[in-house]
């Protein structure tokens, strides 16, 4: 039920965008489909490794990272819900793996999320290896992790942070790429839409404008 609301809610927002493509921004929302995993994942396919959907937006200080998988996180197992950033020295790491994967998914940059619901961030820039996320929010209800990232943990590396591009992969553990299930998007990365504030200005100034040319015209 929490991902047929959630595909409703995407699809207004799919919609919404088209309706306004002076805008050209990304759309923050991908779904995926449900029931399908990576052919070189060799853990168990349980529901809570399949993503559904993703979404990914501004959220003050931080960006607002959610997945929304097939069924709930079990905690019985091993899970960790890895989100790939591109910040602008994004390369696809996974291609040169065994066995290889995710083509056309590029980072620098790594936040891991496990089903217990603390988190690491791994920088393939900086090094220095797994470092705890100790100012990082995670929420796990049901089928649903949500994960507050602190804008100062992921500094540019070329991009502007609005430019940042994100993808999402569960896995098992941190072996190999046939530990990793599926990728969301498939072979691509996902950007961040605007601030709601920065559209919503924009077209508060435009009425304005219209409203003024309107009596003074």
């Amino acid at each position: 039920m929490h991902i047929c609301r959630l595909g409703v809610a995407i699809a207004i927002a799919a919609l919404f965008g088209l309706a306004t493509p002076a805008r050209a921004v990304p759309s923050g929302h991908v779904t995926d489909d449900v029931g399908v995993f990576l052919s070189t994942f060799t853990g168990a396919k349980t529901p809570d490794l399949d993503v559904a959907a993703i979404d990914v937006r501004f959220q003050g200080s931080y960006f607002k990272l959610t997945g929304v998988m097939a069924g709930n996180i079990d905690t019985s197992h091993a899970g960790i819900y890895a989100w790939g950033i591109d910040r602008g020295a994004g390369q696809e790491h996974f291609v040169h793996g065994m066995p290889p994967a995710g083509f056309g998914v590029k980072f620098d940059t790594v936040l891991l999320v496990n089903n217990d619901g603390t988190a690491n961030t791994l920088d393939f820039v900086a090094g220095g290896g797994l470092k705890p996320c100790s100012t990082c929010v995670i929420t796990i209800k049901d089928n649903v992790v949500t994960a507050l990232l602190p804008l100062d943990l992921v500094s540019s590396r070329g991009l502007s942070q609005g430019a940042f591009t994100f993808n999402l992969w569960p896995r098992v553990a941190l072996n190999s790429n046939a530990d990793i299930s599926d990728f969301a998007p498939d072979a691509s990365n996902v950007g961040v839409p605007e601030p709601a504030s920065v559209t919503l200005l924009a077209v508060g100034l435009l009425a304005l404008f219209g409203v003024r040319r309107v009596r003074f015209g």
